[in-house]
C-alpha cells in the first residue's frame, strides 16, 4: 500500500459538480493506492501510520489532534513508466480487491477515533486542496 500525505488547511473532493468529501480545517489530504499483493495487515499498519503520523504543526498527530483526514482511492500510485510514455497498471489491485482494502483503512482510522472523509471509489474525481507547508510525504507499508 501506497499514499501521498498532504498536510493541508482544507481539502475537498467533487464528483460531478457534487462535493462528496470535505476537510475544511487543518488535516491530512491521503492519495491511497493499493499493490494487488496488499491485504489486511497492510491496510491496519496504514491506518495505523496515517493516524499517528506527526507532520501537523508542532509534530502533532491527527490522533494527538483530532485533526481530520480526507482519503482518496489513488490507483495511479502503482502506475510503472519506467519504460516508455505509457504508465503500466499491473501492480495496482484490480477493484475488487482495491475498494474494501481503502475502506478497511478508513473504517480502522475512525475506529481509532479519526474523523475520516473520502472521496468515490472508482468515480473522475476533482481534488482540491490548499496545501499547509507545503508539507508532502510518500507512506509505504
Amino acid at each position: 500500500m501506497k499514499a501521498v500525505v498532504a498536510r493541508v488547511t482544507e481539502a475537498s473532493v467533487v464528483v460531478e459538480g457534487e462535493v462528496v468529501g470535505a476537510i475544511d480545517e487543518p488535516g491530512l489530504l491521503v492519495l491511497l493506492g493499493v499493490h494487488h499483493d496488499d491485504g489486511e495487515d497492510q491496510a491496519a499498519v496504514m491506518a495505523r501510520k496515517l493516524h499517528e503520523l506527526r507532520i501537523l504543526r508542532d509534530e502533532e498527530s491527527c490522533a494527538t489532534t483530532g485533526a481530520p483526514l480526507l482519503v482518496v482511492s489513488q490507483f495511479t500510485l502503482y502506475g510503472d513508466v519506467r519504460k516508455g510514455r505509457r504508465p503500466s497498471w499491473t501492480a495496482a489491485a484490480r477493484p475488487e480487491v482495491a475498494e474494501p482494502l481503502v475502506q478497511r483503512v478508513v473504517d480502522l482510522l475512525r475506529t481509532k477515533g479519526a474523523r475520516v472523509e473520502t472521496g468515490r471509489f472508482g468515480a473522475m474525481m476533482a481534488v482540491r486542496s490548499v496545501n499547509d507547508g507545503p508539507f508532502t510525504v510518500l507512506l509505504e507499508v
